[in-house]
């Protein structure tokens, strides 16, 4: 992978990341590194099954591909979210 490939997929994974947490309702609390982390992995994973469905190479903008990411982002944000609240409410 290249600079410029490791650079889009950062930048890919802030907006996939930041549009996921959007998608959930309420309030989330957790920090913006874990959103933008489960928006890169949200956005490889959208990626992947787009390919492998024969929905990553269409004319113009990938609509398909981008819901897929975006739906695996906010699934991801409401997982980790729960998790990352149960925890913190827990430690004695």
């Amino acid at each position: 992978m290249t600079i410029s490939g490791i650079i889009s997929a950062l930048i890919v994974g802030v907006i996939i990341g930041a549009l996921g947490r959007l998608v959930v309702p309420g309030k989330q609390s957790i920090p913006i590194w874990l959103t933008i982390a489960i928006g890169i992995i949200a956005a490889l994973i959208g990626t992947a099954i787009a390919r492998a469905v024969g929905w990553a190479n269409t004319p113009g903008v990938d609509w398909l591909e981008l819901l897929i990411q975006v739906v695996l982002a906010a699934a991801g944000v409401w997982i980790v979210a729960g998790l990352y609240s149960r925890r913190r409410h827990h430690i004695p």
